[in-house]
């Protein structure tokens, strides 16, 4: 029998979705080398060259084009398929991916009390991005920013994203009012990821074009957190997320202008869900919930 070479084909269907060897290798976490030297065999194997290599970049032959739409979907419902058997798996497990900021706030601290009732199903807990969709994941849930829009998922909304100025008590004292937009422009802003967010905040306030300054930028929603608890300036929270911080007095909310009103933190899973899946979203969403209703 003429064996597949399939560590091959996975690394082509990779560098051809990225039109770029480097970024495969990232992805498949192994070299530039290793990936060329998997697509220089499977094109061997099949008599034909796959890419054009120019001096900086890779573009994909007519025969590239072909393998690549076959490679794509084949090893997408291969992925589908071994999800659906792990779900139907005698011993259940569920592998969560889950973004920092919910996972922190929400998720793991709340881990043993769904162990504790439900010892049947093993947790495995991964990182998730924003932007990530189940098709495209290895975890069976996802928690992450927005609805997934596939007829394949199911997504259930956690929490809002409506986002408020907010800062520390000790950094209001310090300031003395931060009543007004103009006061906030003044503070010290904080900026998650990008300038964007104040931007968009100053043009509901009234005040498009305002100067947001030049503070820190977090790439990391965790890290920006922890600035604006420590007090080192005015930060846009999602007001629903920082519930906890907000009860505590952490975080003072410093104006009722918001952005983002239509945004949402979602749990999404298969259309055709796990027992397993369905207990674990069912106590999830009851943990988040607002004095017993749904967020």
């Amino acid at each position: 029998m003429d064996y597949l070479p399939l560590n091959a084909i996975r690394a082509f269907e990779a560098a051809a979705r990225h039109l770029s060897f480097s970024a495969a290798g990232e992805e498949l976490h192994v070299t530039h080398p290793a990936i060329s030297h998997q697509i220089r065999r499977l094109e061997e194997w099949l008599g034909v060259p796959l890419f054009h290599r120019d001096a900086r970049k890779v573009r994909l032959t007519d025969a590239g084009l072909s393998l690549q739409a076959s490679a794509n979907a084949a090893l997408s419902d291969l992925a589908a398929a071994c999800r659906r058997i792990r779900r139907n798996a005698a011993v259940a497990s569920l592998s969560v991916g889950c973004i920092p900021s919910i996972a922190s706030r929400w998720l793991v601290p709340r881990l043993p009390d769904f162990t504790a009732r439900h010892p049947e199903i093993a947790i495995r807990v991964a990182y998730a991005k924003a932007e990530d969709r189940l098709e495209d994941d290895d975890n069976d849930i996802l928690i992450t920013l927005g609805a997934d829009p596939s007829p394949k998922a199911t997504s259930l909304k956690l929490f809002s994203r409506i986002s408020r100025p907010a800062c520390s008590p000790h950094y209001l004292a310090r300031k003395g009012r931060l009543g007004s937009p103009a006061e906030i422009a003044a503070a010290e802003l904080l900026h998650d990821e990008t300038r964007h967010g104040w931007r968009e905040w100053f043009s509901q306030s009234g005040m498009a074009g305002a100067d947001v300054g030049n503070g820190p930028v977090f790439a990391d929603f965790n890290i920006l957190a922890t600035a604006v608890i420590a007090g080192h300036g005015v930060a846009l929270c999602p007001i629903e997320v920082f519930r906890e911080e907000l009860r505590r007095g952490d975080l003072v909310v410093v104006s009722d202008i918001a952005t983002d009103k239509d945004k949402g933190y979602y749990l999404t899973m298969s259309a055709q869900p796990s027992a397993a899946e369905i207990t674990f979203a069912d106590w999830f969403r009851d943990q988040v919930s607002t004095n017993g209703e749904e967020a």
